[in-house]
Parts: C-alpha cells; structure tokens; sequence
C-alpha cells in the first residue's frame, strides 16, 4: 500500500466568479503569484526529494548485486532509479513553467494597475455615482 497521501495545505485556489472590479482582479492576481510561488516552491522540494531516491535506488541495486541476490532484482531496481532520474527531470520542466507563469502574473499585475489603477481611484474617490464599464456600449 502506498504512503501517498494528497497535500491540502497551501493557498486556496482561486475562485473563478464573474466579478471584474479592479480590486477583486488585482486581489486575484495576487492570489494566484502566491498560489504559484508556492507551487515552485514545493516542485524544487519534489525535485530534489526526487533526484536524491534516484540515486540512493542506484545504491541500492549496487548492494542488491554484491549480495549476490537474483539478477532480477537488480535490473527492476535500476529501473526505479532511471524512472525517478527522469521523473526529476521532468518537474524540473514544470517547475521552469511555474515559474513561468510566477513572472507572468506580476507581469500581468503591473500591467492592470498601470492601465487601470488611476481610472479605479478617480471612480472610488467620487462621492456620485458613476457608469459601470460597458454602460455607453449598449
């Protein structure tokens, strides 16, 4: 039986809602470059946790032949090193995503309070109300 057991700590997900006010997409941004720093944050643990089994299993399957135990053994245990070597290799591609995404989301960010910070602060600081965006588009 295995030891797996799935991980719910972490950022919560981020809701997908149809509220577009530049606070609530700020705040959402914000919420999701958590989520993924956090996500790379726990890839690199994974790789390197990873990378570290591969090359233990590799010991292993030496000691396995010096105790002159049934070929078999060896080559299954080598197998489970070169599939973790790779395994490593392969969230290291998707911890390169991540961070990725990590980049483009702030990037995003910025570029949302750039073009939309000081249209919310002229609207927020108004005692009337105004049109909503989309209100002229009708």
């Amino acid at each position: 039986m295995s030891d797996l057991v799935p991980h719910t700590g972490g950022v919560a997900s981020v809701p997908a809602d149809d509220d577009n006010r530049y606070k609530a997409v700020q705040a959402k941004l914000s919420k999701l470059g958590a989520a993924m720093d956090d996500a790379v944050l726990e890839l690199e643990a994974l790789r390197r946790d990873m990378k570290a089994n591969a090359a233990r299993t590799l010991t292993v399957a030496g000691d396995i032949e010096h105790a002159d135990l049934d070929p078999l053994f060896v080559v299954a245990t080598n197998e489970v090193s070169v599939a973790l070597g790779g395994a490593a290799i392969e969230v290291k591609n998707l911890n390169d995503t991540a961070e990725e995404v990590v980049g483009l989301t702030h990037q995003a960010k910025r570029t949302h309070s750039k073009l939309y910070g000081a249209l919310d602060d002229i609207r927020s600081n108004r005692r009337a109300k105004t049109p909503r965006p989309g209100f002229f588009n009708r």
